[in-house]
């Protein structure tokens, strides 16, 4: 043995090294966190929607969204340096923060506007048709096949629209053609959101919002801009306060559960504010507006309900693993 020569140890390969993947935000699913946060949407927007109305006596819609970006940025520094500072909120998905926000940023001002012209209880009626042209453009874009469930749930949001437009007397309010196009630019808006929380958290995807936003309305309101009074003032702050962290708390409620579970929890927002519209502005809501806005939260059920059955329908066709 010992003529033996000993052989040098061969080389071990080295690993091929795995390629950087970009990292995806954790799917927690948790119904009563998703629960918690969507109370604070439901409370803030309904403080916005008051304080909208009021701000909007003396100042006009791009100041007072400008002021409100702005204010934004002030409230977020905090959060963004606890989160590790700008460098935490890089994207590699500016293009579609950017569609996002400028689509949101015109149904805003849409909603803002629609609010000095026709009874807040209306507006957000009007607001809860947003999955139904989402099921349309879903339809017309992206191939998506309309299922009986979401053809029904289609029929009775229209219908419900034209209960409360009642464009058979002649007399519609462009209020509420404001306000429609304002839900169909938030149905946009909503898609996109779901999209970004897959791999941006809550506080990049209203970073960016702010953003944008700012940027988008800086002209006109410069163009435009009157110095508000104190109440002005006052009312622009609870408009930021309130705008930021509504959807904060939106964005966050997505990430702990899924559309179908959170949309549900939202539609307390029409009963709510048609009760401080009541309460503060004795605006009643009449007999046609409480029909429509019942007919159209009907078809958002259904159009909840088409998702879950094809789910249990895909589940139940999927044959069992092979042992």
């Amino acid at each position: 043995m010992s003529g033996l020569q000993k052989r040098p140890p061969s080389p071990i390969p080295a690993c091929p090294q795995p390629l950087p993947q970009r990292p995806s935000m954790p799917n927690t699913a948790s119904k009563p966190m998703a629960a918690l946060w969507m109370a604070g949407w439901l409370s803030l927007t309904l403080v916005m929607a008051v304080a909208g109305r009021e701000a909007l006596r003396e100042l006009n819609v791009f100041e007072l969204m400008e002021v409100r970006s702005l204010i934004g940025f002030l409230l977020l520094s905090p959060l963004i340096y606890r989160a590790g500072g700008f460098a935490a909120l890089k994207t590699t998905r500016l293009r579609e923060h950017a569609a996002r926000n400028v689509i949101h940023y015109c149904a805003q001002l849409g909603w803002f506007f629609a609010l000095t012209l026709i009874p807040i209880g209306q507006v957000v009626a009007i607001e809860f048709t947003m999955p139904i042209w989402t099921a349309m453009l879903a339809a017309g874009f992206l191939g998506e096949r309309i299922t009986t469930w979401k053809g029904l749930a289609i029929l009775l949001g229209l219908v419900g629209v034209i209960v409360i437009v009642r464009p058979a007397t002649g007399d519609i309010n462009p209020g509420q053609l404001i306000a429609l196009g304002a839900a169909v630019g938030f149905s946009i808006s909503m898609v996109l959101v779901k999209s970004l929380t897959r791999t941006e958290s809550a506080l990049a995807v209203i970073f960016w919002m702010l953003v944008v936003q700012s940027t988008a309305g800086l002209a006109p309101t410069l163009y435009l801009w009157t110095w508000p009074t104190a109440h002005g003032w006052t009312w622009m702050i609870v408009i930021g306060i309130c705008g930021t962290f509504s959807h904060y708390c939106l964005a966050s409620a997505m990430r702990y559960a899924d559309a179908t579970v959170v949309v549900p929890m939202d539609f307390l927002r029409v009963p709510l504010t048609a009760t401080a519209g009541w309460l503060l502005y004795a605006e009643r809501l009449d007999l046609f507006t409480g029909l429509g806005a019942a007919l159209i939260l009907a078809g958002n059920l259904l159009n909840l309900k088409a998702p879950q059955q094809a789910a249990a329908k895909s589940a139940s066709e999927t044959p069992p693993a092979k042992l």
